[in-house]
C-alpha cells in the first residue's frame, strides 16, 4: 500500500548503514517530514567486526543521531537489529520486535521507508501490513566503496558522508580494530588480485563439519586470515579430485585430529545443506556444502581433539555458550539453521 500524501506516526528504516552515508541521510530527512517519529532497524547487531560489518550499533547510532539537531535526534530512535541468515520467518519476528520496543504496539500508525531500487525493496515487500514509503536513491550512493576504501587507508569524503559519520571514523582509525581490519582488508586485495585475469570472478566451493556430541559442539580457532582468532566450523576449500563429503572428512580431521573412527564418523552425518547468501565470505562467492553429525553419548565422555593445519585450537563447546560474536563469517548461522536452535 502506497500513500504519498499521509503522515506517519512511525516510519521504520531497515539498514546496516556500514557506514552511515548522506543517501541514508536523504532517506531519514525525508521521514523526519513524513512521520512524528523514526526508527532505525541497524542491521547486523552483534556480530564480530569484519570488513563487512566493521562498525558497531552505539558506533553507527552515534553517526546517524549526531547528524542531526538534537530536537530532531529525539525522534530518531536506534535499535539493533541481528541478522538471521537463511531464516526470513526469524528476521520477521527480530524486525516486529524491534519495532514494537518503541512502540509498543504493532498496530500502531507505522510505515517502511526505503530506497525503491535496491535491497530495501525486497525488505518493504515483506510486510504488507505495514505502508510502504520509497525514496529515489540520492546521486547513486552505497555504502561499500566507502567502507572499502576507508578500510585500505582513504578518508571519507565531505560529499558522500556526514561530519558525524567522519568524526566517528576518524576516531576509530586510531584503534587497534582498525588496524586488523586494515591488515585483513590488504589480504584480501592481495588475493582477489590473484584472479584479476580470471575472464569472470570465481566462484569457491568449500565443506563444513558440524559435529556435535551430547549438546556440544566441535569447533576450532581460526589462525589466519581472514578472520583469525574467531571460532569457526571445522572445513575447508574443496580439492579437484575429491567429493564434498570426502573434503569434508578430509578438513575435519586435518582440523581437530578428531577421535572417532572414521566409519563410525561417515554413519553419524544425520543431513547437510547448502549455504550460498552471496556475500557471507570477504574472499568472494563462496558456496559451502555443510554436513551435520550427530556423535552418540559416550559414558566415557567427548572424543579428543587437538588443532591442526589451519586451526590454532579444537574444542568442544557446550551449544548454551554459542556467542554470534565470536563467530568466524556466516557458521553461527549455519549452526542455528542445521542444529535447530
Amino acid at each position: 500500500m502506497h500513500d504519498d500524501a499521509k503522515h506517519y506516526r512511525y516510519l521504520v528504516f531497515i539498514g546496516r548503514f556500514q557506514p552511515f552515508h548522506r543517501g541514508h541521510k536523504a532517506v531519514i530527512d525525508e521521514a523526519l517530514k513524513r512521520a512524528d517519529d523514526v526508527i532505525m532497524l541497524i542491521g547486523s547487531a552483534n556480530l564480530p567486526r569484519s570488513l563487512r560489518n566493521p562498525f558497531s550499533v552505539a558506533e553507527r547510532s552515534n553517526m546517524i543521531k549526531k547528524a542531526y539537531s538534537a530536537d530532531e535526534a529525539k525522534r530518531i530512535h536506534c535499535v539493533g537489529l541481528d541478522d538471521a541468515l537463511y531464516n526470513d520467518t526469524r528476521w520477521l519476528k527480530y524486525v516486529q520486535a524491534g519495532v514494537k520496543s518503541i512502540t509498543g504496539d504493532l498496530d500502531a500508525d507505522i510505515g517502511l521507508i526505503g530506497h525503491s531500487k535496491d535491497s530495501s525493496s525486497y525488505y518493504l515487500s515483506l510486510f504488507p501490513n505495514w505502508a510502504a514509503v520509497s525514496v529515489p536513491n540520492y546521486h547513486n550512493l552505497s555504502a561499500t566503496p566507502i567502507r572499502d576504501s576507508y578500510l585500505m587507508g582513504a578518508a571519507p569524503t565531505p560529499e558522500r558522508t556526514p561530519e558525524s559519520t567522519r568524526n566517528v571514523l576518524n576516531k576509530f582509525k586510531k584503534t587497534s580494530d582498525y588496524q586488523r581490519l586494515h591488515e585483513a582488508a590488504g589480504f584480501i586485495y592481495k588475493y582477489k588480485k590473484q584472479w584479476e585475469a580470471a575472464p569472470y570472478p570465481p566462484t569457491f566451493m568449500t565443506a563444513d563439519a558440524l559435529v556435535v556430541q551430547s549438546g556440544h559442539i566441535l569447533l576450532v580457532e581460526r589462525r589466519g586470515m581472514p578472520g583469525r582468532g574467531l571460532w569457526a566450523l571445522p572445513g575447508g576449500f574443496l580439492d579437484p579430485k575429491e567429493s564434498l563429503f570426502g573434503a569434508c572428512i578430509r578438513e575435519l580431521r586435518e582440523e581437530t585430529r578428531l577421535e572417532v573412527p572414521e566409519p563410525v564418523l561417515r554413519g553419524s552425518c544425520h543431513s547437510q545443506h547448502t549455504f550460498d547468501d552471496p556475500y557471507r565470505s570477504a574472499r568472494g562467492r563462496t558456496i559451502t556444502q555443510a554436513f551435520y553429525f550427530q556423535l552418540k553419548n559416550d559414558p566415557k565422555g567427548l572424543p579428543k581433539v587437538k588443532g591442526g593445519d589451519d586451526a590454532a585450537g579444537a574444542f568442544w563447546l557446550p551449544l548454551a555458550e554459542l556467542d554470534a560474536k565470536k563467530m568466524f563469517e556466516d557458521h553461527y548461522a549455519i549452526i542455528t539453521k542445521m542444529v535447530g536452535l
